[in-house]
Order: structure tokens, then C-alpha cells, then sequence
């Protein structure tokens, strides 16, 4: 079965970039498993994927404008420090910050004595990303798993 809008896909990936190698892995752990169709990914890897099937792998270097976006220089918002809680995190540290289209990744690019700058540029904006890939699973998705829109059973949400 091919890849398609009502495909569940299960599958291995490693992902690096040149400045920093090796950035994340699923091989030490489980296939990552999502709906095709709902999967959020960034574009490059989704346009990679479409058609492809079961067994397949392939490597592919993703510029930033199909991963997440270039680099905009000056994108910082300032934090009072009391929306952390008092868990005040370091220089670098990834942060999550609540936003309209839900949480997103956010860098702390300075802390002061009172507020927090965010770089609320994506933690991998403006990175080439190379991915090595697995499919390790390619099934039709269920009438349920469609109208949820996630995945069901193994790798998915059990409910």
C-alpha cells in the first residue's frame, strides 16, 4: 500500500544537521506512528513520504523553507519571569510558550532581573536537516482513526 491521505504510517528516522550531527533518533526506541493525512510534519518530509510503502528507505536533505522556516533575526518577546513559576530556565534552554495555535518551542535567548527574551524562532529555524528513514509500517487508517484524526492501537492512543 502507498502512502496516502488515509494511511497510517509507522516509521524510524534519525535526524541531524551539519552544525550540530546527530539531533534526534526513534531507533533506540519505537517507530513513530501518525495519520498521514494529520501528522503535522513539516513539509519536506511529508512530500517525501507521499507514495512511498512499506520497507522503503531513503535519506533526504530538507532545506529550511520546507522544514521550519528561516531564521528571523530580532523575532525575541519579553517574559515577566512570573509565567515561569518560579522555575527560572537558563540561557538556551527550549521552553514552551502558550500561543492562539496552541504551545510552541521557544528559545531563552536572556534573562534578566525580572523578565525573560524569548527567541520564538523555531529551536531548528533556518537548519538544513538531513533525515535517514524507515517505513517500517504503511496501513489504511479506520473510519474511527479519520474522524479522531490521530491513531489508534500500537504507537497510537489507546482508548
Amino acid at each position: 500500500m502507498n502512502i496516502d491521505e488515509k494511511s497510517v504510517v509507522r516509521l524510524h528516522y534519525t535526524v541531524s544537521d551539519e552544525a550540530s550531527g546527530r539531533i534526534e533518533s526513534s531507533r533506540e526506541g519505537q517507530p513513530l506512528s501518525f495519520l498521514y493525512a494529520k501528522s503535522g510534519m513539516i513539509p519536506g518530509l511529508h512530500e517525501a513520504l507521499a507514495g512511498r510503502v512499506q520497507g522503503d528507505t531513503f535519506d533526504i536533505t530538507i532545506p529550511p523553507e520546507k522544514a521550519y522556516g528561516e531564521y528571523r533575526e530580532g523575532f525575541i518577546q519579553r517574559v515577566p519571569k512570573k509565567h515561569f513559576k518560579g522555575q527560572v530556565p537558563g540561557v538556551g534552554h527550549v521552553v514552551l510558550v502558550p500561543t492562539r495555535e496552541g504551545q510552541r518551542p521557544a528559545v531563552v535567548h536572556k534573562v534578566g532581573m525580572s523578565v525573560i527574551d524569548l527567541d520564538m524562532n523555531h529551536p531548528m529555524a533556518g537548519k538544513t536537516l538531513m533525515f535517514e528513514i524507515e517505513v517500517v509500517e504503511v496501513r489504511e487508517a479506520t473510519a474511527e482513526e479519520l474522524e479522531h484524526g490521530h491513531v489508534h492501537g500500537e504507537g497510537g492512543v489507546q482508548h
